[in-house]
């Protein structure tokens, strides 16, 4: 049996394992908050699984250990050190009072939780949209990284590639909504916790002799083994590498598919272990940056290569062929595990937050309650089908770096929605015209510093900068308002 057949053989059967767990999720999912969330009865090894998997993604696996691969121990740290460190205390800090709240409110989404905190239909209609423009960005970079990996690994096309995948994981994701993506999800995290461990074994045998690993990597580059890396455009100083790491990881957590997942778990108690399990699956998937580091010192003929390309090609060079085959299915999973929750979190934003919204009050206004849900769901499907068509197209000619044109969307939303969701938990006294204000302010600040740049500094710099000032933004406006409490009280 040759290499080709053995990938066509292990990808059928993922393939078929996939869609008979969304066909099992379709059974179970019969209303609008059970797409969205399931029905409250997953456990903490199911969801945490599900997390770290969601948030490791295609970006973790084949773009970031390009950069890596690029700019050496400077990428490294950010990404790995200062970004685990950012995702792991966002989860912690947010996750409890996120449930809480979230609890009470009955909350599908992260507009819906901020429009129902704030008491704001402006604020959870702005967020709806915010989020569907944006989340398409991070699509785009899923579809590109599998459709890289599958090109070399079935032999396909790049754009047939990009058919296979879209309309795949659309499809599976239209039967089932969550409980096809914590099914498959389950499933996809399994392959990717094996792979993780295969491809930092990989290079393991490069730290042998008498040549020490970073003295290798120095002869290829002096400035690899420098932090902050002294010529790069995005690791160039100490903000970029730590501050900007941290605060945006941390963020990273405010999106809607990542830190709605506390809502899937069955009580409280469950929290802890979800989060235990998912920081110790997330730690294992940040080592495979490494990756980065083991092409360039074990591959140096990889600097022909285009840097979105290096970890495929890798695979080819560090693998047998029947194992490459193997890890190269395992990483399309990886893609596929974060674009589904981002399928299912922006067609429930469609479906809740605009048309049971203030939106779908206006247009139908007579309709009953259980009737609009109905419709809902059906418009969640609907619109989950457009996001495809969007994505196919933007996916079939992307740009060169396909990370950063990622990275510049979703830290767009990041900026926007870090300040709204801290204070939402801790501050009582916060009010939507701060939050408001700040949800502006922040994507402003970020989007409005790269257009006077040319889009040319790290999206982190640019976008931690959005947060900081959403977070003053926001701070004053709580100040303002205990101010002006003190000063009725005293007034009395």
């Amino acid at each position: 049996m040759d290499r080709m057949t053995i990938a066509w053989f292990a990808f059928g059967v993922y393939l078929a394992v996939t869609t008979w767990l969304a066909w099992r999720g379709m059974k179970k999912t019969t209303s609008l908050a059970g797409f969205a969330l399931g029905n409250g009865d997953m456990g903490p090894l199911l969801v945490g699984i599900t997390l770290a998997a969601s948030i490791a993604s295609t970006a973790t696996f084949v773009i970031n250990p390009g950069f890596v691969w690029k700019d050496g121990l400077a990428a490294l740290v950010h990404f790995g050190v200062a970004g685990f460190l950012g995702v792991t205390v966002g989860l912690v800090v947010l996750s409890r009072g996120f449930r809480r709240l979230g609890m009470q409110t009955k909350a599908l989404t992260l507009p819906h939780w901020l429009g129902a905190r704030y008491d704001s239909p402006h604020l959870r209609t702005y967020f709806a949209l915010l989020n569907l423009l944006l989340a398409i960005a991070f699509v785009v970079l899923i579809i590109k990284g599998s459709a890289i990996v599958m090109q070399l690994t079935l032999g396909l096309s790049y754009f047939w590639s990009v058919v296979l995948i879209v309309g795949f994981v659309f499809s599976y994701i239209l039967m089932g909504g969550t409980y096809a993506h914590a099914y498959t999800n389950a499933l996809q995290g399994a392959l990717m916790i094996l792979v993780a461990v295969a491809l930092v074994q990989s290079g393991t045998h490069l730290f042998g002799g008498e040549v020490s690993f970073l003295d290798r990597l120095a002869e290829r580059d002096p400035a690899l083994v420098q932090i902050p890396h002294p010529t790069s455009a995005l690791f160039g100083d100490a903000f970029d590498v730590f501050v900007a790491g941290f605060v945006v990881s941390f963020g990273l957590v405010c999106q809607p598919h990542i830190l709605t997942k506390a809502l899937y778990l069955r009580s409280d108690g469950d929290l802890r272990r979800y989060l235990v399990i998912a920081t110790l699956v997330g730690l294992t998937f940040a080592a495979i940056l490494l990756v980065g580091l083991f092409a360039r010192v074990g591959y140096p003929e990889l600097d022909a290569v285009a840097q979105d390309a290096v970890v495929a090609t890798y695979l080819g060079k560090a693998f047998s062929p029947i194992a490459g085959v193997l890890v190269s299915v395992a990483l399309l999973a990886a893609g596929m595990s974060t674009m589904d929750g981002i399928l299912v979190s922006a067609s429930t934003i469609a479906g809740s937050d605009l048309f049971l919204g203030a939106l779908g009050r206006r247009l139908l206004p007579g309709l009953a309650e259980e009737a609009r849900q109905q419709l809902a769901l059906k418009a969640s499907r609907w619109i989950l089908v457009a996001m495809g068509v969007g994505a196919f197209t933007l996916a079939i000619d992307p740009p060169a770096l396909v990370g950063l044109f990622a990275q510049h969307g979703i830290y767009g939303l990041v900026a926007a929605s870090v300040a709204p969701v801290v204070f939402g938990i801790f501050a009582p006294r916060a009010s939507a015209g701060g939050a408001i204000a700040a949800a502006v302010a922040g994507p402003l600040v970020h989007f409005g510093h790269q257009l006077a740049v040319g889009f040319t500094l790290n999206p982190a710099r640019t976008a931690t900068e959005g947060v900081l000032v959403a977070i003053a933004v926001q701070g004053l406006a709580v100040a303002l308002a205990r101010r002006g409490a003190r000063e009725a009280v005293a007034a009395r």
